[in-house]
């Protein structure tokens, strides 16, 4: 296989991984945010190796896999949202392997549902069914933060496989000529790294 027609093979899978993993995350009503922005890719074919490297924020990987909640059974039973959202992913609230506090978690929570427009709503309890009252719940976003925030680390986050799935379909498509030419190592963090024989 000639330099030229891997080197255009790539930059085609290259496209294609950031078209649709930006389409997914439209369609998640996720388009247009900083990890929609950030999603790139870059083909290096210096130093008689190609590379191909695919990147985005931090945590996208959160939003493709998903992150197991720390304790399903803490979850108000009120919640919408219930069980474990991904019982597994490689990720999970309250392991210490990721950056972060728990006070930047609720700011983060907090201005997302202050762009979302999102608020709490009254609730009673009448004959003993829960229904709304059409008013809102007192309380700024800093405290409506924090109820969403808790209710996320406990019962986790749903993955969403916005970049796995198109990296699946386009890796499969892959010619059976370029695994016979080269060696293909897959490491973290998407790095290809294709070294010929």
């Amino acid at each position: 296989m000639k330099l030229e027609e891997l080197n255009k093979m790539f930059n085609d899978f290259g496209k294609y991984m950031v078209t649709e993993s930006q389409k997914n995350l439209q369609t998640d009503k996720k388009g247009g945010g900083p990890l929609y922005n950030s999603i790139t890719y870059d083909v290096d074919d210096s130093n008689g190796k190609f590379v191909f490297t695919f990147s985005m924020q931090d945590y996208g990987e959160f939003q493709d896999k998903g992150v197991k909640g720390a304790d399903p059974g803490k979850l108000s039973p009120n919640a919408q949202i219930k069980g474990q959202q991904a019982p597994n992913s490689p990720y999970r609230f309250g392991s210490g392997s990721a950056k972060g506090t728990w006070k930047t978690f609720v700011q983060s929570v907090a201005a997302w549902a202050q762009i979302k427009n999102i608020r709490l709503r009254q609730y009673k309890t009448v004959n003993g069914v829960r229904k709304s009252t059409g008013k809102f719940a007192k309380g700024n976003y800093e405290s409506i933060g924090y109820v969403i925030a808790k209710n996320i680390y406990n019962r986790g986050l749903k993955p969403s496989f916005f970049y796995t799935k198109p990296f699946n379909k386009a890796f499969e498509q892959l010619p059976d000529e370029l695994f016979e030419s080269f060696a293909i190592d897959v490491e973290h963090g998407f790095n290809e790294q294709i070294n010929k024989k």
